[in-house]
């Protein structure tokens, strides 16, 4: 690791057709919120662990309440995601580490008691509080990591914003395919997690109390047709 890397928490979520429908997105009935594995367990352990909530018929009622938000196929796949990303931990770890206790103790922060997905662990937390193997690189290797990344970063356009008028420009319509996200190897090709979609303009007018005449405000469509990971050789 470098000293600009850093490792995160697993909390996958999950996206599909059966997923809750955005609200922002009333325009899109097809925009959907992604549906946090360990949001789901965290709603549970607020009701049990905090709210002290053990009546078998409270808790039935909490389950019901949530299948009226969440589809129950949905809650079906956390549960089962849950248990293969720690499946896949408990492998890649046991690379490494040979007490099980340990590598149990480290699943047990990446998934639950590090509290959020956006908690940063830096190299030196990773190997002096996970006890993870950690090697630093030396300068050969660095050179290539900054490389490699300088590409990827030129690839994925990380320091151009999206920005749906430049796509547009004088056009009230306009095609878009961005590249998110990258797993290459050098056997197996390239994994790319690509956004497509149609941006559309259109003009909307706002009545005003008379005598105003209404206002025109633009308004700017984000279609989404395709959001997922495609194979590249």
């Amino acid at each position: 690791m470098t000293k600009q890397a850093t490792l995160g928490p697993i909390d996958p979520s999950l996206n599909g057709p059966l997923n809750p429908q955005n609200p922002q997105v009333p325009q899109n009935p097809s925009a959907r919120i992604p549906v946090s594995v360990e949001s789901i367990k965290g709603y549970f352990a607020l009701a049990k662990d905090d709210l002290k909530i053990e009546n078998e018929n409270e808790l039935t009622q909490i389950l019901l309440s949530l299948s009226e938000k969440v589809h129950p196929l949905v809650l079906g796949d956390v549960y089962r995601s849950r248990t293969q990303i720690q499946m896949l931990a408990r492998k890649l770890l046991s690379k490494q580490i040979e007490n099980k206790e340990k590598i149990e103790k480290i699943i047990s922060f990446l998934t639950s008691d590090s509290g959020s997905h956006d908690y940063t662990i830096y190299r030196n937390e990773a190997k002096n509080e996970l006890g993870l193997n950690i090697e630093k690189p030396n300068e050969e290797l660095y050179s290539i990591i900054k490389e490699t990344f300088n590409d990827l970063k030129a690839e994925l356009e990380l320091m151009t914003p999206f920005d749906p008028n430049l796509i547009l420009g004088v056009n009230q319509n306009a095609h878009y395919s961005c590249r998110r996200g990258l797993v290459e190897s050098i056997h197996g090709g390239t994994e790319v997690f690509i956004s497509e979609g149609t941006i559309i303009k259109h003009q909307q007018q706002i009545p005003q109390q008379p005598p105003l005449p209404p206002l025109q405000r633009t308004i700017i469509d984000d279609n989404r047709t395709f959001e997922g990971w495609k194979h590249e050789k």
